[in-house]
């Protein structure tokens, strides 16, 4: 079995020597394709940090396993790790996190086992990046967040938990905020909580779960979460079980999947020798199991548990009154205690259950989209205008633009309104939102809305815009604060 590999940088390539050295003592039997990815392939002046071989081959194989990777700051590229996973819609990125006994934490002194898995939706929300500058003092980043895109994030978390037989499965969220977005990530949830009766679902607003998961990790089994939420969680639980060099990471597409330590790479220490390979040989082992080698995935778990029992480490943790091991020298001790039994975690030997993958070479991009149930229409429009008046001299100006079609309906700033009431004790940006609405509910056409866009332009220079819609008797858009 072919798998590729890309180094990554920093310590990148140390860690990966030393891991794919555990995976070829454990006779694992896999081939490794080299691919080209990381700062140095942008500084050849490849913009998304890859080469077009490293893409062909990657496609090719289905799987990436990746070293740790960093984006050139100040130059105006995307990060190579968010552009892999989006490119090839490894949509679930799963982290586990368990406590490791010989890892010292907080909790493990107390006596309180961990053993959380966070599903982080991996390819919308904020890191879309699509952001702009609307006036000089105003940027905006706009957050998609998809019906189809939550539901293969959502049923993957489920069909995950109800494999390894979880108690729970918990939606972290702030739909008490973000009622479109969240809010419909929460109802995707629900719905498909439906089809898993045996599981325990429910949902929490993602800045209580940050302290619940402080306070009382253990109650806690199956997270998922939208992205940034889930980036920021996911960073939490790495620190309740030692940090980022214990936290594994697996990114699951239906056609490529990618293997990665989420921790950085650390050019402080790079080329000495003397980091710590353990967060990138546990996102191994998701790679072992992803492709059949649980026997080997097992036998290698144990050797690394039973090696931390006995309080080998390398500088970064454990017991300072013992010598620390450089990165060879500790998976040269994981080898060593092959075949060895940890007292606490031990993993059951399952046979090797390899099957052929079959090569998928797609044609065309596969389109999602879900049935719309209740009838569409236009019903006004947001204009966001560059304005440094009073929100009474802006609405004066406004009132007269609407015609025969619109009536404007109030005049926001930051979200908060100030028009047709308010408070001078809000501060105000230079960029405002005019709320246009059709009179009497009547439908309007994008053409109606071209014609009061080029009325409007004659006053105010118009940001950017959004279409009010309405499907049945459901409002698509979201209210000011104070309307």
């Amino acid at each position: 079995m072919k798998i590729a590999v890309a180094k990554g940088d920093g310590i990148g390539p140390e860690i990966m020597q030393a891991v794919l050295a555990i995976f070829d003592a454990s006779k694992a039997g896999l081939q490794y394709e080299f691919v080209e990815m990381g700062k140095w392939v942008f500084d050849k002046g490849f913009s998304n940090g890859m080469t077009p071989q490293a893409q062909q081959t990657i496609e090719e194989l289905g799987i990436l396993f990746k070293g740790p990777m960093e984006t050139p700051k100040g130059k105006g590229v995307k990060s190579v790790n968010v552009t892999a996973r989006k490119t090839w819609n490894t949509y679930a990125n799963k982290r586990v996190f368990q406590s490791l006994h010989g890892v010292d934490t907080v909790f493990s002194k107390a006596g309180i086992p961990i053993d959380l898995t966070i599903v982080r939706e991996n390819i919308e929300d904020t890191y879309g990046g699509i952001e702009h500058m609307l006036t000089h003092d105003v940027a905006l980043s706009r957050r998609f967040i998809t019906r189809p895109g939550s539901m293969q994030v959502i049923r993957y978390a489920f069909e995950m938990a109800k494999k390894q037989n979880a108690r729970r499965i918990t939606c972290g969220h702030k739909a008490n905020i973000m009622k479109l977005t969240d809010g419909l990530f929460l109802e995707v949830f629900y719905e498909v909580a439906k089809e898993y009766p045996e599981l325990a679902a429910d949902d929490k607003i993602v800045d209580d779960l940050a302290m619940q998961l402080v306070v009382k990790p253990n109650q806690y089994d199956v997270i998922v979460l939208t992205n940034l939420q889930g980036d920021i969680i996911s960073d939490l639980c790495a620190g309740l079980v030692g940090g980022l060099g214990f936290a594994p990471s697996a990114n699951i597409g239906d056609y490529i999947s990618i293997f990665e330590a989420v921790h950085g790479t650390a050019p402080d220490i790079a080329g000495k020798g003397i980091a710590n390979p353990t967060a990138l040989l546990l996102s191994g082992l998701a790679l072992l199991r992803h492709v059949g080698l649980t026997e080997n995935a097992a036998v290698i778990e144990n050797a690394l548990l039973y090696t931390l029992e006995q309080g080998i480490r390398t500088g970064d943790f454990g017991d300072r009154s013992k010598p620390a091991l450089n990165t060879m020298q500790f998976a040269e001790a994981i080898i060593g205690n092959f075949g060895k039994t940890p007292t606490v975690g031990a993993k059951p030997i399952i046979p090797n259950q390899i099957e052929t993958a079959a090569v998928c070479h797609l044609d065309r991009n596969a389109m999602m989209v879900s049935a719309e149930n209740e009838p569409e229409k236009i019903v006004g429009v947001d204009f966001f205008i560059e304005s440094v008046e009073q929100p009474e001299n802006i609405a004066q100006k406004c009132l007269h633009h609407g015609g025969t079609k619109f009536k404007l309906i109030n005049i926001s700033n930051r979200g908060t309104q100030v028009w047709p009431t308010g408070s001078k004790y809000t501060n105000l940006v230079n960029q405002y939102n005019l709320r246009f609405e059709s009179i009497n509910d009547s439908a309007l056409t994008q053409q109606d809305i071209i014609g009061l866009y080029v009325s409007l332009s004659a006053d105010y220079k118009v940001c950017s815009l959004e279409l009010l819609n309405m499907w049945g008797n459901k409002k698509a858009y979201s209210l000011a604060q104070g309307q």
